[in-house]
């Protein structure tokens, strides 16, 4: 169990149910939906201490703390939310969901169709970044929060806090941006669509209505991650960890598991199929694609940022050759040009794109001293 000093403590999801339409950028119309959210600290009276945390692509809304019936199921960001931590819980009320589309109890692929009575599977529209930034406005409505303090997120995560000083100027504040980029590379875009097609190519896929077989497209979505988890880490970070390493200390001369990178990805994939939607993996790379705020004003960056208003920290890491620190220097670049108040850190780091996961240092310290500036304008 985590210690209690250091943690929010127990935690329990909530359900928000939204009977407004959702016009998703598509053009598909969701008629109704639920998000599934965590709130953590508490909100202050004039409600202007509120933080969202946005989730990259396998995260979901259990950010911080622990389950009162499994302990060890502490939250994806445990190390950087609670009390005295970098977002100290004593001083912010922060929001983490899962969002539309997920696995994790939000409205999704897998979940069932009140007008059919069966699971949405192929169904279910994709959604975009802008479209996840509509859904959360909607949520911070429910909650009273008419404008957050930050809004942050890390990956697929920044980007939707990047979108929200795009779409909702005026109610975000500060926004950290950590390991992301104003768009996909072609390589990025490239690894995701070798993801999916191991997926659509699993015979148990069956054009995305898998639910109705009673099968599950273990092989593609176990592939798919092996993939990107190959990407998430750094060649320093493999060699230290696993290096040519081999499991049972000789050659076998077979196709086996051999080396002990080989017994990490299989079983990171074992472990990640066994628990996520091959739906949801789908979709969410998808609006990692899509995601461009600059591909309606002729690809120029600093026209999609002058419309923004809050004030930004952007952090990279120095391994991070999937979401590279040239991809953040480009954000800051347009920020600095539109005249916003911007900081920028670039992190040593071995971890690469993980980096942002891990408890490091350096990295926690910026965190803190951002957010302590931010925690400064209100009253707690």
């Amino acid at each position: 169990m985590p210690n209690s000093a250091q943690s929010v403590g127990i935690v329990s999801a909530q359900r928000a149910q939204f009977d407004t339409p959702l016009l998703c950028k598509s053009g598909y119309v969701l008629p109704r939906y639920e998000l599934v959210y965590e709130t953590y600290g508490t909100l202050n009276s004039d409600k202007s201490n509120a933080i969202l945390v946005c989730h990259a692509l396998s995260g979901h809304h259990h950010v911080a703390g622990y389950y009162a019936d499994n302990p060890k199921n502490t939250g994806w960001w445990d190390t950087m939310i609670g009390p005295g931590k970098p977002i100290d819980t004593n001083k912010f009320f922060v929001v983490g969901l899962n969002n539309l589309g997920g696995c994790h109890g939000s409205t999704g692929p897998s979940s069932v169709n009140p007008e059919t009575g069966k699971p949405y599977g192929a169904t279910f529209p994709l959604v975009t970044v802008e479209d996840w930034v509509e859904s959360q406005a909607r949520l911070a409505d429910r909650l009273g929060i008419r404008q957050f303090a930050a809004i942050l997120g890390g990956s697929l995560g920044g980007m939707q806090a990047l979108q929200w000083s795009l779409s909702y100027p005026e109610r975000v504040r500060h926004v950290l941006a950590i390991a992301t980029a104003p768009r996909l590379t072609a390589e990025n875009i490239a690894f995701n669509d070798v993801a999916r097609n191991a997926i659509l190519t699993d015979p148990d896929f069956h054009g995305g209505n898998y639910y109705e077989h009673g099968v599950v497209p273990t092989r593609g979505l176990r592939l798919a991650r092996m993939l990107g988890h190959i990407t998430y880490l750094s060649d320093n970070a493999m060699a230290d960890k696993f290096g040519r390493t081999l499991r049972s200390g000789k050659l076998a001369y077979n196709y086996d598991i051999e080396f002990e990178i080989e017994s990490y990805l299989r079983y990171q994939g074992d472990k990640f199929a066994a628990y996520f939607d091959a739906n949801t993996y789908l979709l969410m790379t998808k609006a990692l694609d899509y995601f461009d705020p600059a591909r309606e004003f002729n690809d120029d960056l600093n026209k999609a940022f002058a419309r923004a208003k809050a004030s930004y920290l952007v952090l990279s890491f120095t391994t991070d050759w999937r979401f590279s620190p040239e991809r953040s220097r480009a954000i800051v670049k347009s920020l600095l040009h539109n005249r916003r108040n911007v900081s920028y850190a670039e992190i040593t780091s071995a971890h690469g794109h993980d980096s942002f996961l891990m408890q490091h240092t350096h990295y926690h310290n910026v965190m803190r001293a951002y957010l302590d500036n931010v925690a400064s304008e209100f009253s707690a």
